[in-house]
């Protein structure tokens, strides 16, 4: 299989950024992207772009972003029915690149485990490129992956107060 797994994962900025990015490049290689979107149900602003481009599709799969709270059974009932879709996203090789967003932290918080994200991504069809993102990837999938890349923060403007900008955090 031609397809490798990225994991974009740490506690910097630009891990969906790098992913949406990847998207765009396979876009405009005359390959079609899925992004599913775990635990986020907000309407960000790179969804307004996304949403005019014919080749990229995006689905979200939460009510709003739990990072630093916990799941509501809303969250984990949507992500659970996220995760089927996705099953079916990755077997039917419509979509030559597919991107798990957050999905390390659907993981991290049990809303599907790391394994079954395994299972999945096995069962994929022939040459998908599967990109999975968010903070606290699992080392059992770090060992799994092709590709891992860890966003580091070294500084960010959010601890002196600063709240996510429309445009540039969301």
């Amino acid at each position: 299989m031609d397809g490798m797994v990225h994991v974009y994962t740490g506690n910097g900025k630009g891990k969906t950024t790098s992913a949406i990015g990847l998207a765009v490049r396979a876009v405009g290689a005359g390959l079609n992207v899925y992004i599913g979107q775990f635990a986020k149900g907000m309407k960000y602003s790179e969804l307004n772009s996304l949403s005019n481009i014919d080749n990229i599709k995006v689905e979200q799969f939460g009510q709003n972003y739990f990072i630093k709270g916990s799941p509501t059974e809303k969250d984990i009932d949507s992500a659970k029915n996220g995760f089927k879709k996705i099953k079916e996203i990755l077997k039917s090789g419509e979509y030559e690149v597919v991107i798990l967003d957050e999905a390390n932290i659907a993981t991290y918080y049990d809303l599907f485990t790391v394994q079954e994200l395994i299972d999945v991504i096995e069962e994929r069809a022939e040459n998908v490129e599967v990109i999975i993102t968010g903070r606290m990837a699992d080392n059992k999938l770090i060992d799994y992956a092709d590709l891992v890349t860890e966003m580091k923060e070294i500084k960010h403007y959010y601890n002196q107060g600063v709240i996510a900008r429309t445009g540039i955090e969301k």
